[in-house]
């Protein structure tokens, strides 16, 4: 059973700049960044049927290439950090993407996504971290701005096999139309 989820890829120099912001925090796992995206729609693991249903459906979306900017840093956090993480921002395009993700994974038979879509790209996971350190993370992070890129298209993408981790394999490639201009909205 594969484990699946939907993405947009990250230009080599964003994921570059996003890997330089590292820290030394301990207990940080910190993501590779030929591994870094932005998760569209997780859908964990999945028969063989439900998986060529899904990718079948997901070829079915129709959306035009979108600008993306990543801006400031975060945390997902209970009583500790668990993961930090870039914001992406990506409009009303992105959401609009998101929701026809989630539609393709409700008729391919999936479960309805019961988390929030909050755009982000995965810094690092993190255990029994010092909540100063990754405070001190996000404060010199905080203002961090990269130069929009024009995401073309979404991908399939599958986790390794019984890790559901990194190294993440593209299955398929789902390409948008014409790129929409930057500074265009």
């Amino acid at each position: 059973m594969p484990r699946l989820f939907t993405a947009l890829e990250l230009p080599e120099a964003v994921r570059l700049h996003l890997s330089l912001i590292r820290a030394p925090i301990n207990g940080a796992k910190w993501v590779e960044a030929e591994n870094m995206h932005i998760t569209l729609r997780y859908a964990g693991d999945v028969d063989e049927r439900t998986a060529d249903d899904f990718a079948d459906r997901l070829r079915d979306i129709k959306a035009e290439a979108l600008p993306i900017t990543i801006v400031g840093v975060g945390a997902f956090a209970g009583r500790e950090a668990r993961v930090l993480w870039a914001g992406v921002e990506g409009g009303a395009a992105l959401e609009q993407l998101h929701r026809a993700n989630e539609r393709a994974a409700r008729a391919a038979g999936l479960e309805r996504d019961p988390h929030a879509f909050k755009p982000h790209v995965t810094l690092a996971r993190a255990r029994g971290v010092r909540p100063r350190l990754a405070a001190r993370f996000l404060e010199e992070n905080g203002a961090l701005r990269l130069l929009p890129f024009v995401a073309s298209r979404f991908v399939l993408m599958s986790a390794r096999p019984g890790s559901g981790g990194p190294p993440y394999a593209v299955e398929e490639a789902y390409p948008f139309a014409e790129p929409a201009r930057l500074g265009a909205e």
